[in-house]
C-alpha cells in the first residue's frame, strides 16, 4: 500500500511538473525601433541622440576588439618565429590596449547609462513607447520585446512575432 501511494505521488508530481512547464512558455514579439522613430522622428531626437552614441561606442568597441586580435596574432607569429624581443614587446602593448579598452568600456558604459536614465526620467516620447510596449506585451502575452534595429544578436525572426505597426498605431492614438 505504500508503494502505490509512492507511485501514485510520483505520478502526480510528473504531470504538474509537465503542466507548469507548458505554463512557462516564453514568447517573444519584436520590434524596428528605427521604423517606429522614422515615424515620430519630431519627437524622439533625444532617443536618436542616445542610439547614436550607442553606436558610435559599440563601433568603437569593436575596433579596439580588433587591434587587439591583431596584437595577440602578432604575438603567436612572433612565438613561432622564436622572436622573444617581439612576443615581450607585442605582450606588453597587448597588456596596455586592453587596459584602455576596459577603461574606455567602463567609461562609456557609465555615460550611456546616465544618458539612457536621463531619457526615461525625462522624455515624453520615450515613456509613452515603454508604456505602449508593456500594454501590447500584456495583452499578446508576451514576455519579451527584442530591438531588431542593428542587433547583430537576433538571426532570424518570424514576421509574425514583429510588433513594430502595432506600436506604431498605438502611438498614432
Amino acid at each position: 500500500m505504500g508503494i502505490r501511494k509512492t507511485v501514485f505521488f510520483v505520478a502526480a508530481l510528473i504531470v504538474c511538473g509537465s503542466v507548469f512547464a507548458q505554463q512557462k512558455i516564453t514568447n517573444f514579439g519584436v520590434i524596428d525601433t528605427e521604423r517606429v522613430y522614422a515615424a515620430f522622428s519630431h519627437n524622439s531626437a533625444r532617443m536618436k541622440n542616445y542610439e547614436k552614441a550607442q553606436s558610435d561606442v559599440q563601433a568603437e568597441l569593436d575596433r579596439r576588439t580588433e587591434e587587439i586580435r591583431s596584437i595577440q596574432a602578432k604575438i603567436q607569429e612572433a612565438q613561432e618565429l622564436n622572436l622573444s624581443d617581439d612576443v615581450k614587446k607585442y605582450q606588453n602593448e597587448l597588456r596596455t590596449k586592453a587596459a584602455a579598452l576596459k577603461t574606455y568600456k567602463d567609461s562609456k558604459e557609465k555615460e550611456l547609462a546616465s544618458m539612457k536614465k536621463s531619457l526615461s526620467q525625462n522624455d515624453e516620447f520615450y515613456k509613452k513607447l515603454n508604456s505602449t510596449l508593456r500594454r501590447i506585451a500584456e495583452n499578446e502575452g508576451l514576455s519579451m520585446i527584442l530591438n531588431v534595429d542593428n542587433n547583430q544578436f537576433i538571426l532570424w525572426y518570424s514576421p509574425a512575432v514583429d510588433i513594430t505597426d502595432k506600436v506604431i498605431d498605438a502611438l498614432s492614438r
